[in-house]
C-alpha cells in the first residue's frame, strides 16, 4: 500500500467535496476547483475525511494512487489558504506595473511586455521590482510564475532578470582583463 496514498485528506470546516464518478469538485472560501482522475480509483468522503482507494496492486494503480491523493490535498489547501509565488526583478530600469488586464513589464528590451493574468490568478506588484502571483490552483500559480520568469531569465554575469524570491543565481567570473 502506498504510504502517501493511504493517508486520509482532512476536509476543514467551510469546504465541501463532491465526488461524481472519477471527477472531484472542491469548493471553499477561495474558490472552486474541479479535476478528473483515473476511473479505477475510488474516492470516499466520510465525515471530514476523504480517502483514496485503488482496486489492485498493479503498477498502473500504484503509480496514480499517491499522486491522486496529493492532488486532492492540494485542491483542499488551495481553496482554504490559496497559493502564493513571489518573484523579484533585478536590473537597472527593470520594473513591473499593475494594469487592469495584468502586468506591464519593462525588462530591458526595446518594447514593453504585456502579461495577461489567466482566470483565477491575481497578479500584484507591491513594489516595481516585486511580483506576487496568487491563486487557488497550485499548478496554475506555478505555471504563471514560470512564464513570468521566462520573460527575462536571470543571467549569470550580473544577475539581471526575473527570479523567484530567494532563488540563488550562480554567478560567473567576467573577462580576465588585461595582461
Amino acid at each position: 500500500m502506498s504510504r502517501i496514498g493511504k493517508l486520509p485528506v482532512e476536509i476543514p470546516a467551510g469546504v465541501t467535496v463532491t465526488v461524481t464518478g472519477s471527477d472531484v469538485t472542491v469548493k471553499g472560501p477561495k474558490g472552486e476547483l474541479k479535476r478528473s482522475f483515473n476511473k479505477d480509483l475510488t474516492f470516499t468522503v466520510d465525515g471530514n475525511k476523504l480517502t483514496v482507494g485503488r482496486p489492485s496492486d498493479e503498477p498502473v494503480h500504484k503509480s496514480v494512487h499517491g499522486l491522486s491523493r496529493t492532488l486532492v490535498a492540494n485542491m483542499v489547501e488551495g481553496v482554504t489558504k490559496g497559493y502564493v509565488r513571489q518573484l523579484e526583478i533585478t536590473g537597472v530600469g527593470y520594473k513591473a506595473e499593475v494594469k487592469p488586464y495584468g502586468l506591464l513589464f519593462a525588462l530591458g528590451y526595446s518594447h514593453q511586455i504585456e502579461f495577461k493574468a489567466p482566470a483565477g490568478i491575481k497578479l500584484t506588484a507591491p513594489q516595481p521590482t516585486q511580483v506576487v502571483v496568487e491563486g487557488a490552483d497550485k499548478e496554475i500559480v506555478g505555471q504563471v510564475a514560470a512564464e513570468i520568469r521566462s520573460l527575462r531569465k536571470p543571467e549569470p554575469y550580473k544577475g539581471k532578470g526575473v527570479r523567484y524570491a530567494g532563488e540563488q543565481i550562480r554567478r560567473k567570473a567576467g573577462k580576465a582583463g588585461g595582461k
